[in-house]
């Protein structure tokens, strides 16, 4: 794939036809005109996602987002477009008749979100469409923080835009507004207590997610590294030589161990933690020394809970 900074060039490919990977303030995304149903056809075959796993449109404006809307005049749309756009907080609501069923899987809702990524704004708007994208990897893999991960990962991809690290590292909070009551689908940067200052909001009940996701990475297993991932408390005996650990800081990880050791946070900062998670576990992946993985469990509070969401769903084993 071409790996650039062109922005007008990456926009032109997405009016044609084409994929586009690009960064958004969350993760890379693969990017497709939204309302071409060919292109967003690639996405999925580029990936090898399964067809019922929905996409998430991404836009350059609160009205190109109420242009896709049913409902656009819904009060909670504002509230929180006001609060929280352009950001990492995906809208889920009744979509409009035009929107492509291979966008939401063929269901009546679709995923909306405002990016604040200057690279991602820019395109999307360069572009003059909705674009459709979910994370820049292989269906059920690790999400990408770096260009590379995308080059790694994926082929078939007409150009990829290389701005650098992501900011945040996990992707987008997603939000329901197709009930009476809100429900949060996914958890993300902007935390349960953040939206439930703008309003009213539960959490959703992932019990029927298998059969047909709301919205994407609701999957009970997703974000998984090739090698083995086992979450754990403390660890009570030293892993060996050929295993990678990957703790929260230097102050919850022994000095003596023989494994790879990788901490998110030099202070046990859970927001920087969150921005390094994806990235520890793609540099642990890739160490031809490792075999396996061990992540430490941290405490589930504010973007520790989609900390926890995402080490939850990419590990095989929990030692308590």
């Amino acid at each position: 794939m071409e790996r650039g900074t062109d922005i007008q060039k990456a926009a032109a490919i997405l009016r044609d036809g084409g994929l586009v990977a690009f960064p958004t303030e969350t993760v890379y995304g693969l990017g497709a005109n939204g309302l071409n149903p060919v292109a967003v056809a690639r996405i999925f075959e580029v990936k090898k996602r399964p067809a019922f796993d929905p996409l998430i449109l991404h836009v350059g404006s609160p009205e190109q987002a109420a242009e896709l809307f049913l409902y656009p005049e819904d009060r909670r749309i504002k509230a929180l477009t006001e609060r929280f756009w352009p950001g990492p907080l995906t809208i889920v609501a009744h979509k409009k008749s035009f929107v492509p069923d291979i966008v939401t899987s063929g269901m009546p809702t679709v995923a909306v979100r405002m990016p604040s990524h200057f690279i991602a704004l820019q395109l999307i708007r360069a572009a003059g469409v909705p674009v459709a994208a979910p994370s820049a990897n292989l269906f059920g893999r690790l999400s990408p923080t770096l260009p590379h991960h995308v080059q790694k990962q994926l082929t078939g991809v007409d150009y990829l835009i290389d701005g650098g690290k992501t900011q945040i590292g996990v992707e987008s909070t997603i939000i329901s507004l197709t009930g009476e009551t809100a429900t949060l689908l996914r958890p993300g940067f902007i935390t349960l207590e953040q939206i439930r200052e703008v309003i009213p909001v539960e959490m959703a009940n992932s019990s029927d997610a298998e059969d047909q996701p709301l919205a994407p990475g609701l999957l009970k297993s997703h974000y998984s590294p090739e090698k083995p991932l086992t979450v754990f408390e403390s660890l009570e005996q030293d892993p060996g030589p050929h295993a990678g650990v990957i703790f929260l800081s230097p102050a919850s990880s022994p000095g003596s161990l023989k494994a790879h050791i990788i901490h998110l946070s030099a202070s046990g900062d859970l927001v920087e933690a969150a921005a390094h998670l994806f990235t520890a576990l793609h540099d642990m992946e890739n160490n031809p020394e490792v075999d396996e993985i061990y992540i430490q469990q941290v405490e589930e509070k504010g973007i520790g809970i989609a900390i926890m969401d995402r080490v939850r769903k990419a590990a095989y084993r929990h030692m308590e």
